[in-house]
């Protein structure tokens, strides 16, 4: 039952990455970061029991305040607990499901167990299926291996095949990393080409060096990004899908810039002003301040001993959210993308900023860089949508200032500004080019 305070402090709506099979998985992805959480549980079975689900089940419906209530189960990989065990959540959500309430599932998967029967399932019940694909085989392969070190690009396609077949919706999660960021556009043309994936996600590795949280580490592993890496990598495949893929490929950090450049919240936790509404649970019930800070010290306690509601409005819960704002460096608070970036992850400012300050993020310079560059284009389509006008019109809009530009750069005087879009003027920019050929040269 809840309390008047936490019925006064208590958010309308939170979100919860459930963990019901723990850290245990099937494959053994070198930059996987929840592997090494076995180690918080040794004795355990890392197995949600029906007991926990029922509670947990009751618990989240009850405390969402808002008429759709969505549960997200992640791993680990989740369906090492059998069909059955989601047939029974299913049915559970359906017994304490409101009046008027939908009730939404999605689950992210390596999709190497995918089989008929899992994917008429999903369809059944209109589950959203997140699969892990870092790209074509030369580069998904370097890291996302089995337990035996084997290669899994062939089983997971085979389960994207399957889900195509059983028209279930489902979206690509992309993790970018060393192996794979130098090579944005043929990750980009396969997901979208090779896959045909309508949704993508691209999710940059930032892993410590070292065996230990990645706050207060400066070094990043070998397997990690780099920040400005990072940032061309985003680069160049907006540049592709502004001109040819806008509305009929949707990049979520695309959208989320998008909500910021029309003055609306992002919609992402990371960008956020503040954090603390995506929580992570661990298959004994045990609540974490987040996915990312599953360590004993951020534990809010477990669902079986306090209520769930009471534990998301707690005072330490409040405090970690508000710390995202209240840390961010003056550096952070004076920079022009600050409306959009806030920051980014607080797991990720590990870095100094140029005058002392700790709390900059180790993907600054690549998110700069990357949000600079959409600038324009990002402008131009928030003026579509405020004039009721769809934004894949900026693909007309560019097309024909790539026909018209020769004209501009031959009309362009020494101190005008580029017309290429850049800022920069024409001696500094596409004007340092023009002795090197005609002006044609210079598209």
């Amino acid at each position: 039952m809840s309390t008047p305070e936490t019925r006064l402090t208590r958010p309308p709506a939170f979100h919860i990455m459930l963990k019901p099979r723990g850290p245990i998985c099937n494959l053994d992805c070198r930059y996987c970061y929840y592997l090494a959480k076995q180690s918080l549980y040794p004795r355990s079975r890392f197995r949600l029991s029906e007991k926990i689900l029922e509670e947990y089940t009751r618990q989240y419906i009850q405390a969402q305040q808002v008429p759709e209530a969505t549960f997200a189960w992640q791993g680990g990989e989740p369906t090492l607990l059998g069909l059955g065990f989601f047939r029974r959540a299913v049915e559970l959500q359906q017994l304490y499901r409101r009046s008027g309430m939908r009730i939404r599932n999605t689950l992210q998967t390596n999709g190497v167990n995918l089989d008929d029967e899992w994917c008429s399932f999903f369809r059944e019940h209109d589950f959203l299926i997140g699969i892990s694909l870092d790209g074509p085989p030369e580069l998904h392969d370097v890291y996302r291996v089995d337990k035996g070190g084997r290669p899994t690009f062939d089983r997971v396609m085979a389960g994207v095949a399957l889900l195509k077949k059983h028209r279930v919706d489902f979206n690509l999660l992309a993790c970018v990393h060393a192996a794979n960021a130098d090579h944005p556009l043929e990750v980009y043309h396969f997901l979208r080409d090779k896959v045909e994936a309508q949704f993508i996600q691209f999710i940059p590795i930032v892993e410590p060096a070292q065996d230990s949280a990645l706050q207060n580490v400066k070094q990043a592993s070998q397997l990690s990004v780099k920040g400005r890496q990072y940032g061309d990598f985003l680069i160049a495949i907006f540049d592709e899908w502004v001109k040819r893929d806008v509305g009929t490929v949707f990049v979520q950090l695309f959208d989320v810039a998008l909500a910021a450049w029309c003055g609306q919240q992002p919609g992402l936790c990371m960008f956020e002003e503040t954090c603390g509404l995506a929580l992570a649970m661990e298959h004994n019930g045990d609540l974490y301040v987040c996915d990312h800070y599953v360590e004993p010290r951020f534990k809010l306690g477990n669902i079986m001993q306090t209520p769930l509601a009471k534990l998301v409005a707690s005072k330490r819960q409040v405090q970690f959210g508000q710390a995202k704002r209240d840390t961010l460096p003056s550096y952070c608070q004076a920079c022009e993308v600050q409306f959009i970036c806030n920051g980014g992850c607080p797991k990720n400012r590990v870095l100094t900023t140029p005058d002392g300050e700790m709390g900059l993020n180790y993907l600054c310079q690549g998110y700069k860089a990357f949000f600079t560059f959409i600038d324009r284009p990002m402008k131009l389509m928030a003026s579509l949508l405020q004039a009721g006008q769809p934004p894949a019109n900026i693909m007309h809009i560019l097309a024909q200032e790539t026909a018209t530009r020769p004209f501009q750069y031959i009309q362009a005087g020494r101190n005008d500004q580029c017309p290429c879009g850049s800022g920069r003027k024409f001696k500094r920019c596409h004007g340092r080019r023009s002795s090197l050929g005609s002006a044609g040269d210079l598209i």
